[in-house]
């Protein structure tokens, strides 16, 4: 029987946002693969689903009231998931605001920031010409380790990110934080970060999410080829 859910992913953070929250849920879905150095986000298919022309996103052919939906933005897909499971999402109106305000802090700064210090101290030097801005990785590696330091007090006080219960929050971080070390952070200074990043890289779903497509990613710092699709400024 073909599943309901359709995820349209490639596998970066964002990605795998998604892919571990479908394991954890254990929900079924058709995996469509969409290759951001290909430029397949912007086919005019895709962008019907995900006008933003970012992945992922999803389409539930049992939506609302039966009926299909397609929604983009991570954020967005996994309180969808949250809702419609009533899972991962706390027991408390609450738990439910807690969860929220992570996950909009995760979408608002550990994301954004943290992407541009993988771009500004990964991919730009080796741009075509070469991009190397000692303020912009300076600039971005900062704010990725003031806002890691945010989470680590945090940590501190609560077993998971938005208290002692697992939920989408973690689930939305943890892809993010734990590609740390490209993004020149150290856990030194960070002992509650890094036995959460550890809890929960150990949990079986994370472990199956985060290998959906593991195959497909490749070294996009040295593949120039796609620099020109990846960073269009269209």
């Amino acid at each position: 029987m073909t599943a309901s859910l359709d995820l349209y992913y490639w596998p970066t953070p964002n990605g795998w946002k998604i892919s571990i929250a479908l394991a954890e849920m254990g929900l079924d879905y058709n995996l469509n693969l969409i290759n951001i150095a290909a430029g397949d986000q912007f086919a005019p298919a895709f962008l019907e689903i995900a006008p933003n022309n970012r992945m992922p996103a999803i389409v539930d052919h049992n939506g609302p009231d039966g009926d299909a939906i397609s929604i983009f933005e991570s954020g967005a897909i996994l309180q969808y998931l949250a809702r419609k499971t009533g899972s991962f999402y706390g027991k408390t109106e609450r738990e439910r605001i807690s969860v929220d305000q992570w996950l909009m802090w995760q979408m608002g700064g550990v994301g954004p920031m943290a992407g541009q210090a993988h771009h500004f101290l990964k991919y730009a030097p080796s741009m075509e010409p070469p991009n190397d801005i000692p303020y912009a990785k300076d600039r971005y590696r900062a704010e990725t380790g003031r806002l890691y330091g945010v989470l680590d007090r945090q940590l501190a006080k609560t077993e998971f990110i938005a208290g002692d219960f697992y939920s989408i929050a973690d689930m939305a971080i943890w892809p993010w934080a734990s590609l740390w070390e490209g993004q020149q952070q150290t856990l030194d200074d960070k002992p509650h970060m890094k036995r959460w990043l550890d809890t929960v890289a150990a949990r079986p779903a994370v472990i199956q999410g985060r290998a959906v497509a593991e195959e497909q990613r490749s070294n996009l710092q040295q593949d120039k080829t796609s620099h020109s699709i990846l960073f269009k400024r269209d």
